[in-house]
């Protein structure tokens, strides 16, 4: 929840639909700080260089915090909090753009817990696993921990970042974790916000740091699928100085985030809050077959006319959130573009988002389980095409991409078939760090044939 992901958090989904039409045509230094109480200096940090300024940021009063009291915690990972429920939503899909690119993340609960060692207690959290792509392509991937305490507030105690660059990790800033090197547990939602509540979902000043400023609670939002009631607005203070807006909502948490005329997210859809009973839509499965064909291979105009004619019968037949329309429909054109111009760089780019997409729509009808194996499936094929390609960076990213699925996987896998994709994962890495494409082609055609073991 902070900029180092390359986000300016909104206020609507709205403003998310417009700012996406013109998406598709086209280590912090140290800082000073003297205390934590009144009279707080906690200085602006650039964020290109990370040298600490002379000027302080512009903080609240103290007494419009409500982050001030120990939190206790007897169920922590009891997290129902409606606007952050961190325990109750398995995966939220969120589209739109970043730095003229095309941004879209997977948030996911991960099985299990974490110890956090704090003031001499052991707190357990659950672990968020958020995944942001650039074009299609892995970004940024962070694992965020949350607990709630007894009066219902949620507490955001650190978080690792992997930072990439051409498919690999260029750095780690923004990890911290509550309890080491001085960082407090932090407030990341109120129990029962209020408009002007303060308080500071990150406060390791020169490391991460943000202030929070409720603007308005009891919105009313217009959702994926119909209006949301009871969304909260707020503003962020950031340890650059900057500020940005962004929203919660009931079943959803973070809902949108952005500024006006500037980078913007949303979200396309959450589960299980926009699921629906009932088959997957004939259309929709036309729609994942056509998908599937331009991502492996060679893509042919008859391919191309299928994919088009699925997306439209598709769309209408069945309700799409603006967004995953809206970001369909660009990526289908750019892979028209893509193939008239004999691009072969942007076409399995394009081909990928196409499958991306078709792979969130499924959501609403199927479980996370299912549509992720296939997400599998689709990082396997993906491998294939880039280690024949010889896009070394390409593959090191889409071995990633495998991993961070897998661990969404794991631990519900029979033995054997666990085993075996373990071993084609071990194998894909070491092919990917050593630059061996004829391997790492090698190893995606037994990860597919394994995945396919892999019970839904």
């Amino acid at each position: 929840m902070n900029t180092r992901r390359g986000i300016l958090w909104p206020g609507a989904v709205v403003g998310a639909v417009v700012l996406m039409a013109g998406a598709c045509s086209g280590s912090a230094g140290g800082s000073e700080s003297e205390g934590t109480g009144a009279g707080d200096c906690v200085r602006v940090v650039d964020e290109e260089t990370g040298e600490t300024g002379k000027d302080c940021l512009p903080l609240a009063a103290e007494s419009d915090r409500v982050d001030l009291s120990e939190p206790t915690f007897s169920h922590p990972t009891r997290i129902t909090n409606p606007l952050h429920p961190t325990a109750e939503v398995e995966q939220v899909v969120m589209g739109g753009q970043a730095d003229d690119e095309v941004f879209r993340t997977e948030v996911s609960l991960l099985p299990g817990t974490k110890s956090i060692e704090l003031d001499g207690r052991t707190v357990r959290a659950l672990t968020q696993q958020y995944v942001a792509f650039a074009d299609g392509r892995i970004h940024e991937v962070a694992l965020d921990w949350y607990a709630q305490a007894d009066d219902g507030s949620v507490w955001y105690l650190g978080e690792d970042v992997f930072n990439y660059e051409d498919g690999v990790v260029a750095d780690t800033e923004g990890t911290w974790q509550a309890g080491r090197d001085g960082a407090p547990a932090a407030m990341i939602m109120p129990a029962d916000p209020e408009k002007g509540d303060v308080y500071r979902p990150e406060n390791l000043p020169g490391v991460v740091f943000e202030e929070v400023t409720v603007r308005e609670a009891g919105r009313t939002v217009d959702g994926p699928y119909g209006k949301v009631e009871g969304a909260m607005t707020v503003r962020e203070l950031h340890m650059d100085g900057s500020t940005e807006e962004k929203t919660f909502a009931p079943g959803y948490g973070e809902f949108s985030t952005g500024n006006d005329g500037g980078d913007l997210e949303a979200v396309s859809l959450a589960v299980p809050t926009d699921a629906r009973p009932g088959p997957l839509p004939r259309e929709l499965a036309a729609l994942d077959r056509a998908a599937r064909v331009v991502q492996d291979g060679e893509v042919t105009d008859a391919d191309l006319s299928a994919v088009h004619d699925a997306w439209t019968a598709y769309r209408d037949s069945d309700a799409v959130p603006k967004l995953l329309d809206r970001q369909m429909t660009c990526d289908l054109d750019a892979l028209d573009e893509a193939v008239g111009a004999k691009d072969e760089e942007a076409i399995p780019d394009a081909a990928l988002r196409v499958a991306q997409n078709t792979t969130d729509l499924r959501l609403r009808y199927e479980p996370v389980r299912a549509v992720d194996l296939d997400r599998f499936g689709m990082w396997a094929r993906q491998l294939g095409i880039d280690a024949q390609a010889g896009a070394e960076g390409a593959v090191a990213g889409d071995v990633t991409g495998l991993e961070l699925v897998w661990e969404r996987l794991k631990d519900d896998v029979p033995e054997a078939a666990a085993a075996a994709v373990t071993a084609d994962l071990r194998e894909a890495r070491q092919a990917a760090d050593g630059r061996d494409m004829e391997r790492a082609g090698q190893v995606a055609a037994s990860l597919r044939e394994n995945s396919a073991n892999v019970a839904p």
